[in-house]
């Protein structure tokens, strides 16, 4: 660019500022902005040849264009500002909603499956007495493995079934993603010690996430459980039956549902039990209740002594049952899923279909 037609130059840009004014889109501004500042834009250009002179006049040359730059610069930063404000009103003009006016073609979202379940066994138990109590994902393998009675050599605490975390506890151990709920029971149990110690009752529920290293269409690396509990100075297995007959009772929304108490072995139970659920089948949908059929839905027993020892409290006065089930697997039973994965496959049509109303 030649640097002897300055006032040419000047009136160049003095023509661009007034364009700038009345520019009405982002898109125009940019262009003008690239034109006079650009990598080769009129200001950038000028700028550069300044290299070519001496002395004062390159000084008063030098001082003239930057003048104008940063009037270019200003204006066009006000620019854009008053046209992203504008752009921000239209768009929020146009997204408005007239809360007076009455609801139509509004789609309502739904209740995923498993939050309604959830929501069904929380009322429940806490209609038979139950509190609900809460514990964090990832525990210390005392709490998850040790206190519960589950031995070192136990596969459970094999790496192929359980997620280890980097984080390590007080005693320089890896701590796990819990693999069941029952880690809950433990901090319940030592919370309440003097109460229990004392032959009061205790009843306690937590349902929430838990981690297992198994994925297929009824096994789901995250899953949800619950657990619960109750312990006291006369509690038997005779509790543990009637609790467990009115929770499926009134979950499954029969008045008679046969169960069978099957001897187990769990580390935490003694002594353990499978419970079956009566059922037959009709066109593919399972009837509890009914037929000659028999389906597991969960595991129970008595406390073990270990577990009460291990909490510090005494099991030759105190006694109590523990169960727990997959809130998956009530969902599949109660409401006819076959495969869990579509639980969590963030399927909007799934949703749409099997989600519940509020």
């Amino acid at each position: 660019m030649d640097v002897g037609k300055n006032q040419d130059i000047k009136n160049v840009i003095q023509n661009e500022i007034v364009k700038i004014k009345k520019i009405d889109n982002l898109t125009n501004l940019e262009n003008s902005k690239i034109f006079l500042l650009g990598k080769n834009g009129i200001i950038t250009e000028f700028m550069k040849s300044l290299a070519k002179l001496n002395g004062d006049e390159k000084k008063e040359k030098a001082a003239d264009i930057n003048i104008i730059k940063n009037e270019v610069l200003d204006l066009i930063s006000l620019k854009k500002t008053e046209l992203e404000e504008i752009e921000l009103n239209k768009k929020l003009a146009k997204e408005k909603i007239d809360v007076s006016l009455p609801i139509y073609n509004i789609k309502v979202g739904s209740i995923h499956p498993i939050s309604h379940t959830i929501y069904e066994v929380k009322n429940i138990l806490k209609n038979l007495g139950f509190e609900v109590a809460s514990g964090n994902d990832i525990q210390s393998q005392w709490f998850n493995f040790t206190a519960l009675n589950i031995k070192e050599d136990h596969p459970a605490r094999m790496m192929h079934d359980t997620f280890y975390v980097n984080n390590r506890d007080e005693n320089g151990e890896n701590m796990v993603l819990r693999t069941h709920t029952s880690c809950v029971q433990i901090s319940e149990l030592l919370k309440n010690q003097e109460i229990i110690n004392t032959g009061a009752d205790l009843k306690r529920i937590s349902v929430g996430k838990t981690y297992r290293s198994d994925s297929d269409a009824t096994h789901s690396p995250m899953f949800h459980q619950l657990e619960g509990f109750y312990v006291g100075a006369d509690v038997s297995l005779s509790h543990l039956k009637s609790y467990l007959m009115e929770f499926c009772k009134q979950f499954f929304e029969v008045d008679n549902v046969p169960l069978r108490f099957r001897p187990s072995y769990f580390p935490f139970t003694e002594p353990s039990f499978e419970v079956d659920i009566q059922y037959r089948k009709q066109d593919n949908i399972i009837k509890v209740g009914e037929g000659d059929l028999w389906l597991e839905i969960l595991g129970c027993g008595m406390v073990s002594p270990y577990v009460f020892k291990n909490c510090g409290i005494n099991s030759d006065r105190v006694y109590g049952f523990a169960f727990g089930v997959g809130i998956e697997r009530l969902a599949m039973l109660k409401y006819g899923f076959s495969d869990l994965r579509k639980f969590y496959a963030g399927d909007v049509e799934f949703l749409k279909n099997y989600g519940f109303k509020k």
